[in-house]
């Protein structure tokens, strides 16, 4: 990673000790639940939660975010005795249920999200969101000042928060801060689109540091400035360069997230899992299994997903009887008419797709609609000969990455979409296909079906590599260089963490 630049002055060996990394993000990584008359406080165990916890309670960092109520609950109490089990502090802020709709519901999800998915014809340019929207950033502004330091470096998780930095800078709060997009960011022809796109460009041109998922997020991040802000000038090269904005250095870059590889693949081959799988397959009689593992999101390509099987059915009879999908949703924004909608859309495909194929001992599709907890989702990925991911859009999908490291026996296909941040990584061993393109998948789940051992073999032990080596601590460990230093070794921040990448990479 070159980078012509020197360590920021709190960074330096001399004062290194003062930095401590304070995350920010539009959830805490907890969950509420209400037991009774009271509330309880489960803290999160996701996998950016495991790969920033080392660091976080090493320089006795912090996490910054909504708890995802409205309701007037006093959570202090409980939340400072969640962050000393997990060995860091959380703090909270509150929004209305008008910030909750405008902010949230309305310009994250009703017009970032769909139009960062090249989906703008879902999009709501309503103004009010807007105006929430920065409303709701300057809040988290407020909190960020009040809870942290000079020498903090505070990082901002995703497209809800792409204005807090700015907030700070006009409010004249000094912080050094880095985002990070989990999302992918559109190509200017879709950019273009967004009424107040000069803005939130300038917008995140007050970070420090501006992290992509991929490199063609980045080029068309690129594009938008030499567009629509042609006096800023860019300088370097690699995987991270600089952007000379109003005498201040921005640095922009591409960062992968992954997946903890172990967390997946150890617990895979234990005997409970394994006895789990077995009974999947029993079950299944005969029939390979295909599965498919997605949010309820109209960005998952899920009716094209059922369509493209029935395509197969339709035109490969050696499927019938010998290939069963299983699709699970997770129930996600079940509020929102749109998702409604999209539900019943899946609802009906599955049930005409049973309806004209089922036979006696055989049903095509298993559909299961609900949360399910992680050793029966581990035994699914261990069970299934194919994974179809499908995404019509996607920053990464860490779907893919997580079958792979379970894939245990080496023994599956991976079907993902070009459209995918991950196929950057895995196009060589995945079978890639355009989700839109019906016939073309249609022939992929045949061909991953109709796939010799050796080449399964060959193509998974590859993927399985590939996200071994590169998983979610090293995408910590090259952000923070990004951020911090010219070289790993001269930042204490991410030394400090680098025992704990190493055991993540073993």
């Amino acid at each position: 990673m070159a980078m012509n630049h020197t360590i920021p002055p709190s960074t330096s060996h001399g004062q290194a000790s003062q930095t401590r990394l304070v995350v920010v993000s539009n959830r805490l990584p907890v969950a509420l639940e209400r037991a009774g008359g009271s509330w309880k406080v489960n803290p999160g165990g996701g996998g950016l939660v495991r790969a920033l916890a080392p660091v976080l309670r090493a320089r006795g960092g912090m996490w910054i975010g909504w708890t995802g109520t409205v309701e007037t609950v006093d959570l202090n109490k409980l939340l400072a005795d969640a962050g000393h089990d997990v060995g860091y502090v959380y703090h909270s802020l509150a929004l209305t249920r008008e910030e909750e709709e405008g902010f949230y519901n309305g310009f994250a999800n009703q017009i970032i999200w769909p139009l960062f998915h090249d989906l703008q014809s879902r999009c709501s340019f309503a103004p009010e969101f807007w105006n929430v929207y920065k409303r709701v950033n300057a809040k988290f502004a407020k909190a960020v000042e009040k809870h942290t330091g000079e020498t903090d470096y505070i990082w901002i998780h995703d497209y809800h928060l792409i204005h807090l930095a700015r907030m700070l800078r006009q409010a004249g709060i000094q912080r050094r801060s880095g985002f990070f997009l989990h999302i992918p960011f559109p190509s200017p022809d879709i950019f273009m689109k967004l009424p107040w796109r000069a803005r939130i460009l300038q917008a995140l041109l007050e970070y420090d540091l501006i992290g992509f998922q991929t490199q063609r997020d980045r080029r068309n991040f690129l594009s938008c400035l030499a567009a629509l802000l042609p006096d800023v000038k860019l300088t370097g090269r690699g995987a991270v360069l600089t952007a000379e904005v109003d005498h201040r250095q921005v640095r922009i870059g591409s960062f992968p997230i992954s997946i903890d590889f172990d967390s997946f693949a150890k617990p895979a081959a234990l005997p409970a899992v394994q006895t789990k799988v077995a009974w999947l397959k029993k079950g299944m009689l005969s029939s390979r299994i295909m599965l498919g593992v997605d949010r309820l999101d109209y960005t998952k390509g899920v009716p094209e997903r059922l369509l493209s099987f029935q395509n197969a059915l339709e035109r490969y009879h050696d499927l019938h009887g010998n290939l069963t999908m299983v699709q699970l949703i997770v129930p996600s924004r079940e509020t929102i008419s749109e998702y409604k909608t999209l539900k019943a859309e899946v609802e009906r495909l599955v049930g005409e797709i049973n309806g004209r194929f089922t036979r006696a001992g055989w049903v095509p599709i298993h559909y299961l609609y609900r949360n399910m907890e992680f050793e029966e989702l581990l035994s699914y990925y261990c069970a299934a000969d194919i994974a179809l991911v499908t995404p019509l859009k996607d920053g990464m999908n860490l779907i893919a990455k997580e079958y792979c490291a379970a894939n245990v026996e080496e023994t599956g296909t991976l079907i993902l979409s070009e459209f995918a941040g991950a196929a950057t990584q895995l196009h060589r061993d995945a079978l890639l296909v355009n989700p839109y393109d019906i016939e073309a998948v249609a022939d992929a789940i045949h061909e991953a079906f109709a796939m010799g051992e050796d080449e399964r073999r060959s193509r998974m032990h590859r993927l399985r590599e590939s996200v071994r080596r590169n998983d979610l601590y090293r995408w910590v460990e090259s952000y923070l260089q990004a951020a911090f230093s010219i070289h790993l070794e001269e930042s204490d921040l991410v030394d400090e963490y680098k025992p704990q990448m190493k055991l993540g990479m073993d």
